[in-house]
């Protein structure tokens, strides 16, 4: 197995990003999940989780700029605080620290499916990173990786991994991972910890990808798992992994089960 690419996404739920090569710790890849949109209204962390308020963040793409972040419009503008909100609908602003008590609204993936990404559905209150150094705007883990036999096809873009890892095996093979380490490059090293459980994102349009609810139908059927346990079974793809050496790796590096 190889390392065949390496993403990395400044602004939590905005693009982001391709590397040839990346600097990996115990709090992920230089420079990943390290800024978000705080809803001033809500008082909640903006999250395309819940596609019906904010949806559009996949439209803005963020990129790193020596310890900050610039985000772009579609038409390639530069946007400040007052342009994000004017986009938005929603008076925002761009933080790195968490609030005390900031949460996000994670939509039910199936409400979304069976009522579309505009409609109003029940949905489940998410805290940050249990899994993670603080500082950060992880979900759980400082890692998320998938292989392309489990990618079958689809765009890496719409699961945002940060590693992907070229791979001729079956599909989902990362469940049987969770437990045991892999070398990544020279030096780097992983602990996998989880399946990565699936919300309505990959179905969103991303940039130029237009909208697809196969994105997530398909994992639905076909891999259905307890990521962790105590949760019920989940549409699941891909791993998160904690780093238990850091290292640099770039496209290309071999990726070994240990």
């Amino acid at each position: 197995m190889i390392v065949t690419a390496l993403h990395r996404h400044p602004v939590k739920s905005l693009l982001g990003e391709t590397l040839t090569r990346a600097r990996i710790d115990a709090r992920g890849l230089d420079g990943d999940r390290r800024h978000a949109l705080f809803d001033l209204t809500g008082r909640r962390i903006a999250s395309a989780k819940e596609p019906r308020t904010w949806r559009r963040l996949l439209t803005l793409r963020a990129a790193s700029t020596g310890g900050g972040v610039r985000i772009t419009a579609p038409d390639g503008a530069v946007l400040d605080d007052a342009g994000l909100s004017a986009l938005l609908g929603r008076p925002v602003r761009l933080i790195a620290e968490r609030p005390p008590g900031a949460v996000l609204r994670r939509s039910v993936p199936e409400q979304v499916l069976a009522a579309g990404v505009g409609a109003e559905v029940d949905y489940t209150v998410q805290e940050f990173g249990s899994a993670a150094e603080p500082g950060s705007f992880f979900d759980f883990a400082p890692l998320h990786l998938v292989t392309t036999a489990s990618l079958a096809g689809a765009p890496a873009a719409r699961y945002r991994p940060n590693l992907v890892i070229g791979h001729d095996g079956r599909p989902y093979e990362e469940n049987t991972w969770v437990g045991r380490e892999i070398s990544v490059g020279p030096t780097l090293r992983l602990r996998v910890i989880a399946p990565t459980p699936r919300c309505a994102v990959p179905t969103l349009a991303h940039g130029p990808l237009p909208a697809d609810p196969e994105a997530l139908r398909r994992i639905a059927r076909e891999n259905r798992v307890v990521p962790l346990p105590g949760m019920a079974p989940l549409p699941c793809v891909g791993a998160y992994a904690e780093v238990v050496v850091p290292g640099e790796v770039g496209t290309g590096d071999a990726v070994t089960l240990r």
